[in-house]
């Protein structure tokens, strides 16, 4: 009480926000199969994809044709979305991200639902994830591959002859 309150000025100095800040749903279009969890799994049901399937020529001569779906739309209505970050926790190929952007307000309540290029946007602004702990585990994945590297090189420094290892 004895000290002088300070009063952001927000539209002339942005606030300095937590790292892990929740402000708007970013889409990496690169990685979505359309596997249709996120909608799914959506309390809300606030995301909206529409896919084709499309075939694709096969790889290696004699095979076999492969069919693949594509995405038409993804949009997500940001004026029923409660933030609670469900789609972005069950999607398997992390296609979804959170974005600190918080400055999205529209004057028309239909104008919340974002298409597919304004969430590809926002994509740009996810921060990047934070630094592993020095002290921290190796991860499992790493380790494995770390010891399947290991092995190959050991086996390939190995002479195939054993006896031009005893000369």
């Amino acid at each position: 009480m004895t000290r002088k309150s300070v009063t952001e000025q927000y539209p002339d100095a942005l606030p300095e926000l937590p790292p892990r800040t929740r402000g708007v749903i970013g889409l990496f279009e690169e990685n979505c199969t359309v596997c249709m969890l996120c909608a799914r799994e959506c309390p809300d049901w606030c995301i909206y994809i529409d896919s084709h399937k499309e075939t694709v020529p096969p790889a290696a001569p004699g095979g076999r044709e492969r069919s693949r779906n594509v995405l038409d739309r993804f949009a997500i209505d940001f004026s029923l979305c409660m933030y609670c970050g469900i789609c972005i926790e069950v999607c398997p190929f992390d296609a979804l991200f959170w974005s600190p952007e918080f400055e999205y307000a529209e004057t028309d309540i239909r104008d919340l639902t974002h298409e597919r290029d304004k969430l590809r946007e926002w994509m740009w602004t996810v921060p990047a994830p934070p630094a592993l702990d020095p002290g921290a585990e190796e991860p499992k994945e790493i380790a494995a591959a770390r010891k399947t590297a290991e092995k190959l090189a050991a086996a390939q420094a190995e002479p195939a002859d054993p006896q031009e290892g005893a000369r």
